[in-house]
């Protein structure tokens, strides 16, 4: 029997939905439950980051994490742990392919619903554990639970609001948007690309000294192409080291900067040179994409 009956992922300031899964289910306890998603979704904000709330015999529960909510209603006896894995599986999915500014500015309730084949997907693996061909281990959650419980939501406070004092207690239990710890290949990518951008950086003075003296606009241009080469190897750098919406796009448009600004300095640089510079790019660009958000995912013991 499924434990995952239903998820929705919404917009935390105001509880506009962004993205829902397909609603098979016609139990009258199940309608009766998502009557209360609502109002619970419309004070989001104003309640701990990670929550749930018993209506008869289902369960509601739900993270928030920069300005976007998820939320999964389960069964009575599907365990918190695997409740909270799925939630946070979205909100990885979602964080790195979701663009903050479109969720802010969105009017359109479900404009989001390209990720409703994947809200499906992910549903229907966590319901059928037997289906995943890997063991995923949830000690992590677990641990994670006990250390800050999950608060529960009484029918007072979602009726009345939810006191700012205890928003603040509750505070630190926001899911983590840190990243994986750093390997040594990444850790490789990272000095040679700070490499590239000091040796951009320090040629590209030089071509300001000799534009200074000649006026010359090809020492202009070649100015131009190692200063935006220095700054996209430090963007990548960036991007290595800090979570970033959409940083595989990103990374992937510094790395064809670079690309660009090495073509620009031909005359300049032999070809062994220019292979080095894009060679180092796309190592990191590569470093940047395996470089996940560490986030738990829950385990079947498959």
């Amino acid at each position: 029997m499924s434990m995952v009956l239903f998820a929705l992922v919404m917009r935390s300031t105001d509880g506009l939905p962004l993205s829902a899964t397909t609603d098979y289910e016609q139990d009258e306890g199940l309608q009766e439950t998502k009557k209360q998603i609502k109002t619970l979704s419309e004070k989001l904000s104003t309640f701990p980051s990670r929550c749930s709330l018993k209506t008869g015999k289902f369960n509601i529960h739900f993270t928030s994490s920069l300005g976007i909510g998820y939320l999964a209603v389960c069964t009575e006896n599907c365990p918190n742990a695997l409740a909270f894995g799925f939630l946070e599986e979205l909100q990885r999915e979602i964080l790195d392919r979701c663009d903050g500014f479109l969720v802010r500015n969105t009017v359109r309730p479900y404009s989001f619903n390209e990720f409703d084949d994947f809200l499906q997907d992910t549903m229907q693996r966590y319901n059928s554990p037997r289906s995943l061909t890997s063991k995923i281990n949830l000690a992590d959650m677990q641990s994670e639970l006990k250390m800050i419980p999950t608060y529960q939501l009484s029918p007072e406070d979602l009726r009345f609001g939810f006191p700012r004092r205890k928003v603040f207690q509750y505070k630190s239990i926001t899911p983590s948007q840190q990243l994986e710890p750093v390997s040594l290949p990444g850790i490789i990518s990272c000095v040679l690309s700070i490499f590239c951008g000091g040796l951009n950086l320090l040629q590209g003075f030089h071509a300001i000294e000799g534009f200074m003296q000649s006026h010359n606009d090809e020492d202009f241009n070649d100015m131009i192409a190692f200063f935006l080469g220095t700054a996209a190897c430090l963007y990548q750098f960036y991007l290595f080291a800090y979570f970033s919406v959409r940083r595989n796009i990103k990374s992937f448009l510094a790395f064809a900067l670079i690309c660009l600004s090495n073509i620009c300095l031909f005359e300049l640089r032999n070809v062994w040179q220019i292979l080095f510079h894009v060679t180092v790019a796309a190592f990191m660009t590569l470093q940047i994409s395996l470089r996940q958000l560490q986030c738990k995912a829950p385990d079947y013991n498959v």
